[in-house]
């Protein structure tokens, strides 16, 4: 473990949009700052993502000043949002959490809508300190997290990525990979470890940051998304099912809590502190 390192970090802005993967990024207690500080609404206040709408895949959301954000998607000329100044908040429902955030500016509404042909709304977090607490049977006192679909950081590994299309390459949907990371859309892309080496850890030291594993995270359909096409297959939810089911989900890689803040970069060696390994502990691989 000594030579892993961080070989890329990413943000997404939007939730669900294409995001940007810059050099460094700042760990602020709820994730990176500016990651998933934005989210689609229905009219009903349920947060949009690519499970519902896999041309989002197609969308780009690059960060601006001031923590706005500049849209942009096939068909459509780029649009530039600022972060709503003292609006009023609406309700928002993430996976069943119910969260206060702020509508942005109506023409925002209008570009994602007719992108989309539906009607939606983009919404901003505006207080991430205090508007969604962390689930509390993996939290602690305080805790919270942006419009993330449920923890802070999201990590995975390279070794990982290519053990799984390893898998793949021997299954009846060979044709389907290798699949590349971003259909597992992390926050930290790590080299340099045993592949499922991230089963075990409990701690993570990315430069000077300290992080703490909550719990694997669960895959869902928009992993089986091309993130460029947005076109939909089989894997890697197929080989996932046969080999990485842990506690009835499908598992690629942790969510990660910070447990100190500062910035990370790609680089940045990475040491980490596991749990005791016991016999039959490990999942099926």
């Amino acid at each position: 473990m000594g030579s892993a390192e961080v070989l890329s970090i990413h943000i997404h802005p939007v939730k669900a949009f294409r995001g940007v993967s810059p050099r460094e990024a700042v760990v602020e207690p709820w994730g990176l700052a500016g990651d998933r500080r934005w989210a689609l609404i229905d009219d009903g206040g349920k947060v949009v993502t690519q499970r519902e709408q896999p041309r989002l895949a197609s969308a780009a959301a690059e960060p601006e000043a001031g923590g706005g954000i500049r849209l942009s998607a096939p068909g459509r000329e780029p649009l530039t949002v600022a972060v709503p100044r003292h609006g009023t908040t609406v309700p928002v429902s993430v996976f069943g959490t119910k969260v206060e955030a702020v509508p942005a500016a109506p023409e925002a509404h209008a570009w994602c809508g007719a992108y989309l042909g539906a009607g939606v709304r983009l919404v901003h977090m505006d207080d991430p300190a205090t508007r969604r607490p962390l689930d509390p049977e993996y939290a602690r006192p305080g805790e919270t997290v942006s419009l993330a679909d449920g923890y802070p950081l999201l990590v995975t590994t390279v070794a990982s990525l290519d053990a799984l299309n390893s898998l793949i390459a021997r299954g009846d949907r060979a044709d389907e990979g290798p699949l590349p990371m971003n259909r597992f859309r992390p926050n930290l892309v790590v080299a340099g470890t045993a592949p499922w080496a991230e089963d075990h850890w409990i701690r993570l030291r990315v430069g000077a940051v300290l992080f703490r594993v909550a719990k694997p995270c669960g895959r869902c359909v928009v992993t089986t998304t091309d993130q460029d096409t947005a076109v939909r297959g089989r894997e890697p939810l197929r080989t996932l099912g046969r080999h990485r089911r842990i506690d009835g989900k499908l598992v690629f890689g942790q969510n990660l809590v910070p447990l100190t803040t500062g910035t990370v970069r790609v680089g940045d060696p990475v040491r980490v502190r596991e749990r005791d390994r016991e016999p039959g502990s490990r999942p099926d691989r």
